[in-house]
């Protein structure tokens, strides 16, 4: 059973569309990573997919109804959002920020039931974070800040989990601890995550199903098997990859690479350049 499809939506910014008339279907209580070049509308297809920013035609279809006409707390209970870079943390310990994530539950004062508290002491200790509880968010490392965040959407309650590059700016311990969470909470509790990643290799050890973006399309979306090849490589990132297998997981992995010849990458990475500087893609 699909839950979650796109259903040619485009989506742009002002006159200019960066994803074009996109279907795909998410599959349930798997891990997919998008992954694509820079500017390619991986962020702005997560963005709609979760209804921060409007699609300007097309549908996004979540268990049968168009996400534009859900309640918005009937949507949180559904769905949690991990964005790329999280603020508004100055002041905050870790367990408030955590508790954040039972606003769609609170009815009245918004004051925190019983159940709240069990639900955020849970998550805390999911995550691996519940000894930071009373610290100030502010004072731990970046992977332990991620841990939080990762937390506080648990806290939500959903089945399904959207991040965008969780593995950003953290070291590889760090990464690998993030990653390695997300799996657990998927093999383990069956949640549904979605995620845009740059690494290749991550992409391929963690997913399950990966949609490779170009220039607002889907130049192809499968396994790891289908996706991860030479020939999809080329076509998205215009590289020539050495591909072989992960000893530990024997799935595959780009184990070098170099830039396709003859290929006018420097333009289009001057214009990548240019619509990044109007927008944060």
């Amino acid at each position: 059973m699909v839950r979650l499809y796109t259903e040619g939506i485009n989506i742009g910014y002002g006159e200019h569309l960066v994803v074009k008339d996109l279907s795909v279907k998410i599959p349930n209580k798997k891990i997919t990573t998008i992954i694509g070049p820079n500017g390619c509308g991986k962020s702005t297809l997560l963005k709609a997919v979760t209804r921060i920013i409007s699609h300007q035609s097309g549908s996004v279809i979540l268990d049968g109804k168009n996400i534009l006409r859900e309640n918005t707390k009937i949507l949180a209970k559904k769905m949690a959002v991990l964005p790329q870079t999280p603020e508004g943390t100055s002041g905050l310990t870790v367990g408030e920020l955590v508790s954040y994530g039972r606003f769609p539950y609170q009815k009245g004062f918004g004051r925190l039931t019983q159940k709240d508290y069990e639900v955020i002491n849970w998550a805390l200790e999911v995550t691996g974070v519940a000894e930071f509880k009373f610290r100030s968010v502010d004072a731990l490392s970046g992977g332990q800040r991620q841990r939080v965040w990762i937390a506080m959407a648990l806290a939500q309650e959903t089945e399904i989990i959207f991040l965008d590059e969780p593995t950003t700016y953290l070291d590889l311990a760090h990464q690998l601890e993030v990653l390695e969470l997300l799996q657990k909470l998927n093999m383990e509790q069956g949640r549904t995550i979605i995620m845009v990643l740059h690494d290749l290799n991550h992409a391929a050890r963690f997913a399950d199903y990966i949609i490779a973006l170009k220039e607002g399309k889907i130049v192809k979306a499968g396994n790891c098997e289908d996706v991860i090849n030479q020939k999809i490589l080329k076509e998205v990132f215009q590289i020539d990859a050495e591909i072989g297998r992960d000893p530990r997981t024997n799935k595959p992995m780009c184990i070098t690479y170099d830039l396709v010849k003859g290929e006018n990458r420097h333009e289009k990475n001057i214009n990548t350049y240019d619509a990044n500087i109007c927008v944060n893609f």
